[in-house]
Formats: C-alpha cells, structure tokens, sequence
C-alpha cells in the first residue's frame, strides 16, 4: 500500500507537454526515476516511497506513456526520448542527479549520462542496454532497406488500430497479472489504476500511444553506443533478472565498455525484477547510492 502521494507537475520539450510527479523534499539531493516502454512513473511508486526521505524524487511520463502527450508524428526514436530526460534534468536546475532506470529508460539514462557525464553522479539500470548482441545480428540480416520498409508498414498499421478496449476494470487487471506473473494483486491492481484511462463508453484502455509498438527501424551504430557507455564517468550498476529474456552484459561481453559498472544478477526475477523482488533490489540499490 503506497501511502504517500506525489504532486503532478508538467514541463516542455519539444513542443509536447510531459508529465512527471515530485515526491517533494525539495532541498535534498534529486533522484529521477524513468520507466520503461509501454509502462507509466507511477510503476516507481514503492521505490519513491522508501527513498523519498532521503532524496528530491522526480519520475517522468515518457514522451507517449502516462499523462504525457503523445508524439503528433509518432516520433519515439532514442533521441527524441534523450532530449527530453535531458530537457527535464535542464529545467530542475540541479544537476547532477542520480538515475534509476528501467528498459527503455534504462536506454535513455545511459545515453544521456554518456553524453552529459558531469550531470549525473550515480546510474541504476535495469536491463538498460537493450537488445543482446545476438538479437541485434539477427536484425541485421534483414538489411536496412528491408527494416525500413518494414517499419513504414507496422507504422501504417499502427496508425489504424484503435487502442483496446477492456469492458472493466478487472479485465484490464487480469491482462497486467498475465505480463507479470510475479507481481502481487496489491502491484498488480496499483500498476493498472495508473496505466489506464476510462473512455466515454465506460470501457478502459492503456494510457501509451499504439505507435510504441513499433521499433525504429536503426539506432545509433554499436559502436558510437559502445562509446556512450565508455563515456558515463560515475559509478554504475547494471541490473538484471535471471528469468528475463534480456542478456546479461557480463555473460554477452557488453559490461566492458564501462569505466565503473557492476552487473547484479536477482534469482527468481524477470524483467521487471523491482517489482519481483523488491527487498532485494532496495537493499543492492541503497547501499550504492
């Protein structure tokens, strides 16, 4: 049971009005907090509360998740996400921060700490890095056109399907537990309150924009990331799940192109391995901030 509650507050970037909340606690050191993709800044709920004693909380809405707007073009590319993570850190005026991270967030946190070094002093990511080497090569073998062409496609099709509706709320509610199957009802049931929005038939559907369903066809090349990663100057650790599909850095050779990251891997958890052992990760978490 989350028993404080943050304020909701909004900032511009690139002309789209983003929502983040402030766990308050102005005066202390921040510490933002970015979600994943297709997930909202209230999935940090449990985390905030526990630290929010300690720091200035800031959890962002991505760009198309939450109650931030959406893209009017659709434009959910890599960097499109870092402007804003570093628009929102511009605006707080109080750098350098600390980051926790998750997935996609991850992605973004760890681009921007590479590219603003001196603006971050710590960085938690949980499974940050994105798609294994392998799963890149894979990718690769379509060559570029044949992923373009691809993308235009899925974007097409995106563009005319109507978000999904779910006759009740706890039929949305059994579609969260069927993603994660380690939460809790009480995650479970808190995760969807804040994922959802009601339509004026009474129905309900997710919050996030359809177009972030479809991947951007190239991201920066391997090696220009691999540079990113070798630029982030504080101390790091990366996170990890050992039922997760994503690949551990230290076992994919990933981890070595940081200065200063640790890899921790969690026992009976998945991907959203803060949620599926939450004592576990606080306690790995705190001690390095």
């Amino acid at each position: 049971m989350i028993e404080r509650r943050p304020t909701s507050n909004s900032f511009i970037s690139q002309r789209l009005r983003l929502h983040y909340v402030d766990w308050g606690n102005a005066g202390a050191e921040p510490l933002v907090l970015v979600h994943g993709g297709r997930d909202h800044c209230r999935n940090w709920d449990w985390v905030a509360e526990r630290l929010a004693d300690r720091y200035h909380i800031i959890a962002p809405d991505l760009r198309g998740h939450g109650d931030s707007m959406w893209s009017p073009d659709g434009d959910y590319s890599m960097l499109a996400f870092v402007h804003d993570l570093a628009q929102l850190v511009h605006q707080l005026e109080r750098a350098p921060v600390k980051i926790i991270a998750h997935s996609l967030g991850g992605g973004i946190a760890l681009r921007f700490a590479g590219l603003y070094p001196e603006l971050v002093s710590r960085i938690v990511a949980i499974e940050g890095l994105g798609p294994s080497p392998a799963m890149l090569a894979e990718r690769r073998k379509q060559g570029t056109a044949e992923r373009i062409r691809r993308y235009i496609a899925d974007r097409r099709a995106a563009s005319g399907r109507a978000p999904k509706k779910y006759a009740s709320f706890a039929e949305a509610l059994e579609r969260m537990q069927a993603e994660n199957s380690y939460l809790s009802a009480a995650q479970a049931e808190h995760l969807t309150r804040h994922a959802i929005s009601r339509n004026e038939d009474g129905s309900w559907s997710w919050k996030f924009d359809n177009y972030m369903r479809v991947f951007p066809p190239y991201d920066l090349p391997d090696g220009e990331i691999e540079a990113l990663w070798a630029a982030i100057a504080c101390p790091t650790l990366l996170c990890y799940g050992e039922k997760s599909w994503a690949s551990n850095p230290e076992e994919d050779g990933r981890a070595v192109h940081f200065r200063n990251a640790r890899v921790v891997s969690f026992a009976d958890a998945g991907h959203w391995l803060h949620h599926d052992q939450f004592e576990r990760f606080m306690a790995e978490v705190e001690a390095f901030l």
